[in-house]
């Protein structure tokens, strides 16, 4: 059976908020409390925003740089502790980027955005059946 996220086109499985009109949203899960996209690529564009919106938030003392820019900061807003395995979910994060989990990272560049988006995508679906050119192309819509 397809992963829920990849079904959803919501590959990063962002939760349904009314007041988030994002880019092809469609509506919620039947059900669920997963956002509906009208193609991955505006599903993986809304999960890049999210990243890229995190910049601005408070960050953990002592962790990184004013701001999150750390994967265990990343990770820790993306999916807290209270649902997920976030320091597990964090390493993998990290290894894929080729960094330790409290370097700071600059998810604005296009490949570590990328690489950010395809650890995320990973985790949650248990694979990443995109092609380059579908990541590239939602990584594309995400920095515009």
């Amino acid at each position: 059976m397809t992963a829920r996220g990849i079904r959803n086109n919501n590959p990063g499985n962002i939760d349904f908020n009314p007041r988030n009109n994002w880019q092809g949203q469609l509506g919620k899960e039947p059900g669920g409390r997963f956002a509906i996209f009208d193609c991955a690529e505006n599903g993986i564009r809304a999960a890049g925003k999210l990243l890229l919106n995190y910049r601005g938030k408070d960050g953990m003392p002592g962790v990184g740089k004013p701001g999150i820019d750390t994967p265990l900061e990343f990770i820790s807003r993306w999916a807290p502790s209270s649902e997920n395995d976030t320091l597990s979910y964090a390493q993998a994060f990290a290894k894929r980027l080729g960094v330790g989990i409290r370097d700071s990272i600059n998810i604005a560049e296009p490949q570590v955005l990328r690489a950010a988006l395809v650890s995320i995508i990973v985790h949650e679906n248990g694979s990443n059946p995109y092609s380059a050119a579908t990541l590239d192309e939602g990584v594309r819509r995400a920095l515009a």
